[in-house]
């Protein structure tokens, strides 16, 4: 089930997309299972670990645009959380993670080669799904892949010299993050069988609201403790990763942020270090910049509602756009 308080959506659209998590939930398990319990357990880790299930919840949404409960939908929430799941065994092997979603890292339990294996294994069952949905959610699965990947090999390298650091990072996080989320969108809505005009609408909002989703965990990983975000924080600092809060710190001119500029520019895998510089950062105008920039593409995600006839669907968008900015506060 989702971490996403359905409360305040209308019931009957809101018991139908319970009951779609519930059934994909089911196919999670059922995708991963195997004959050998050595390939079996550390595919079951995070998905026993739980999660926002987020892109799910955006597939069931976007099919009400369309005929809800048509077949292709949980199948469809089914591809996009397992090609999820395995990008975060991967990301958790690049970024030496120690925690994710409050139990143990893959890599943490077992190591780099399982992680490595087993996030390929869930790319390949949600393969194998995905071939029964038709050539053209093949196609956009593809595509997608191909968006995500550039994604993390421009945040591994890096912007250009005459490159804006932030909207270098803003275009990584589309790619990286707001890909997968889009084809959520769009999946639900084109398997349900809306218009190509709203199935469109939809896929350019959930691209908007997937950067504000990524922007709300960049500021949980300065402000949060491990037992709201599920994994250690300050891990991207760890790592030299720099997400909007630090670009926002090392733009800023203000003489107060100094010596967190310092730290910033230095060696942050030592504890100490890391420590300080978290509590700097969560003092800094930084945070609430981000937060301004998070917001904005909250409402602009918001704005390209607009064209939608008002109803649950509508309204069900709308909150989502408050809880992912909500979250982060």
């Amino acid at each position: 089930m989702t971490d996403f308080d359905l409360g305040g959506v209308d019931s009957e659209l809101a018991d139908r997309v319970r009951a779609g998590l519930e059934e994909v939930e089911e196919h999670l398990r059922a995708a991963l299972q195997s004959d050998y319990p050595f390939v079996a357990e550390p595919a079951r880790h995070l998905v026993e670990a739980g999660g926002k299930r987020f892109r799910p919840l955006l597939v069931l949404l976007a099919s009400e645009a369309g005929k809800a409960g048509s077949p292709g939908v949980v199948p469809a929430a089914v591809v996009v959380e397992l090609t999820h799941l395995a990008t975060l065994y991967h990301d958790d092997v690049i970024d030496e993670a120690v925690l994710r979603r409050g139990a143990p890292s893959a890599n943490a339990r077992w190591d780099n080669t399982v992680a490595i294996l087993t996030g390929d294994l869930l790319f390949a069952r949600a393969s194998d799904i995905l071939a029964d949905l038709g050539p053209e959610a093949v196609r956009i699965q593809a595509r997608t892949f191909e968006r995500l990947v550039i994604g993390q090999i421009r945040e591994t390298v890096g912007p250009g010299p005459e490159d804006d650091a932030v909207t270098h990072y803003l275009s990584v996080v589309a790619d990286k993050t707001g890909s997968l989320i889009a084809t959520s969108g769009r999946f639900g809505a084109m398997l349900a069988g809306a218009s190509p005009e709203v199935v469109d609408l939809i896929t350019r909002f959930a691209q908007h609201i997937g950067v504000a989703f990524q922007l709300a965990d960049d500021v949980l990983d300065v402000v949060s403790d491990s037992r709201e975000s599920g994994k250690t924080p300050g891990t991207d600092l760890r790592e030299g990763i720099r997400t909007l809060p630090v670009l926002h710190a090392l733009a800023s001119a203000d003489p107060a942020d100094t010596e967190l500029r310092q730290l910033l520019y230095s060696d942050l895998s030592q504890l100490d270090r890391r420590t300080r510089a978290l509590a700097l950062l969560r003092q800094s105008t930084a945070i609430e910049k981000a937060l301004t920039d998070l917001t904005r593409y909250a409402d602009e995600a918001r704005t390209m509602l607009q064209p939608l006839p008002e109803g649950s669907l509508k309204d069900a968008l709308g909150m989502l756009c408050d809880v992912v900015v909500s979250r982060s506060r």
